[in-house]
């Protein structure tokens, strides 16, 4: 293998790294922003009710394992 093949499988590595850490980016934004929205009713506090705190969790670990079966399904799709 040359140095110029070499370098484009390394700019290629680095590119769907680069791809992969804008699209973990993006999911923590929405996930951010649909969580709050849902289970941020008031004007918050110092601390999150219990009540939040619990529908924060619940909501992020539901848009987890929905991400999750989503990309599944598209692997399986290619």
């Amino acid at each position: 293998m040359d140095s110029s093949s070499l370098d484009s499988a390394e700019l290629q590595r680095f590119l769907e790294q680069e791809k992969e850490r804008a699209m973990v980016t993006e999911m923590v934004g929405k996930l951010t922003n649909v969580c709050w929205d849902k289970c941020i009713t008031g004007t918050p506090g110092s601390k999150f009710s219990s009540g939040e705190s619990t529908c924060l969790t619940n909501c992020a670990q539901r848009y987890m394992d929905m991400s999750l079966i989503i990309m599944k399904r598209f692997q399986s799709m290619q």
